[in-house]
């Protein structure tokens, strides 16, 4: 098996990716002739668990390139510092990366608060960050210099949401939304949308972070009758409503990406029957597109578990890797930049992304999975 998944605190502790960058390949090669990409994420503390598949399989993507001689000619290595999902040591981390360890972009940072917090750096420092693990609509609506995203936004996940409801004609439509910064960023996007759909919107309730008041969100959501609920929501939050609202409620329940964690669909039980979930990259149990087929064969290499969360950490580093490609021999920050902004309707097998000067968000790729038995994704 290869180094990058040692299983050792150390590794998991500061890079289970960065050992990519000196995977075979390169074992001779000098510090020098590395591609240094940086990543500020929360290696320890509560929230590591919903990034964890995410960075397993970044690390295939990785390691993949450097077995197969790097990208023209060189390996790269990534570099991560632990944020514990504070965003000021995300800041600290990012100037770090920048000034003392001299990469030539940022790379898959995580937790909307820190990414924002970094982006005024970025833009000072001429700094790509690509391919950021936060659908935040607050961080596309308007268009950063060097903020490159390679998956769709929250709001297009909540666009497919009311479309497919309206579809069907279950247009009435609860909205459960997180009593915390990212709940109140959500409601009102999931109100526009309802509303340019032509749905109603029939009643909304705030979740507390720990989900303490599910019981009395669905009691009151309830009474209003709807049709089915949009849940805007991460975390252990998701966990109390989704079993409260079986109960109380007994409508189909719509959940943005965030929410597909395996320990949190495994808390749910049999509750999660049934829950859809929207996903913003290809369903990775058929390997019926190149990218599946890469991926499976990686994570077999590797005994990697098939999951949603490894796939978007592997299609993550895959787009990375296009545009290094793409900015030349000597990849500066801004020749990383100028790259990316070269890439016109790239397929990566399956899972195509579209660059240019006037856009930096490639992918607005969206379908809903529906949980089934024993916690398996039905499309």
């Amino acid at each position: 098996m290869s180094p990058v998944f040692d299983r050792s605190r150390r590794h998991a502790l500061q890079s289970l990716a960065a050992a990519a960058g000196a995977a075979t390949g390169f074992p001779a090669l000098a510090q020098d002739n590395e591609i240094r990409i940086g990543q500020s994420i929360h290696l320890t503390g509560p929230m590591a668990a919903t990034t964890s598949q995410s960075l397993k399989g970044q690390a295939l993507a990785l390691d993949e390139v450097n077995r197969a001689g790097g990208v023209n000619g060189r390996p790269v290595k990534l570099i991560q510092l632990d944020d514990q999902y504070d965003a000021q040591r995300c800041v600290a981390n990012v100037k770090s990366l920048i000034d003392t360890h001299k990469v030539s972009a940022l790379f898959g940072l995580a937790n909307s608060q820190a990414i924002g917090a970094t982006l005024p750096l970025l833009a000072e420092r001429k700094m790509p960050l690509i391919g950021i693990y936060s659908g935040s609509p607050a961080l596309r609506v308007q268009q950063h210099p060097c903020l490159f995203t390679t998956a769709a936004s929250f709001r297009d996940e909540v666009v497919q949401m009311v479309r497919n409801l309206v579809a069907v004609q279950q247009a009435d439509l609860g909205v459960v939304y997180l009593d915390n910064p990212f709940g109140q960023l959500m409601l009102p996007v999931a109100e526009q949308v309802i509303q340019e759909h032509g749905a109603t919107l029939v009643g909304k309730q705030a979740l507390e972070a720990t989900g303490a008041n599910a019981a009395e969100v669905s009691k009151a959501l309830a009474a209003n009758r709807p049709k089915a609920v949009l849940l805007m929501a991460f975390g252990p939050s998701t966990v109390a409503f989704v079993k409260a609202a079986r109960k109380l409620i007994g409508v189909p329940i719509y959940a943005l990406s965030i929410t597909n964690v395996a320990a949190l669909l495994q808390a749910m039980g049999e509750d999660a029957r049934g829950l859809a979930i929207t996903q913003t990259v290809p369903y990775p149990w058929r390997e019926t597109s190149g990218i599946t087929r890469d991926f499976n064969t990686a994570a077999r290499r590797e005994q990697l578990p098939v999951t949603y969360e490894a796939m978007l950490g592997y299609v993550n580093a895959r787009v990375l890797v296009e545009g290094l490609k793409r900015s030349g021999k000597a990849p500066t920050p801004e020749a990383v930049i100028r790259g990316f902004e070269s890439m016109s309707k790239v397929d990566l097998g399956g899972y195509e992304v579209s660059y240019g000067p006037k856009k930096h968000h490639g992918s607005a790729f969206v379908e809903i999975t529906i949980v089934g038995p024993d916690g398996k994704f039905i499309r």
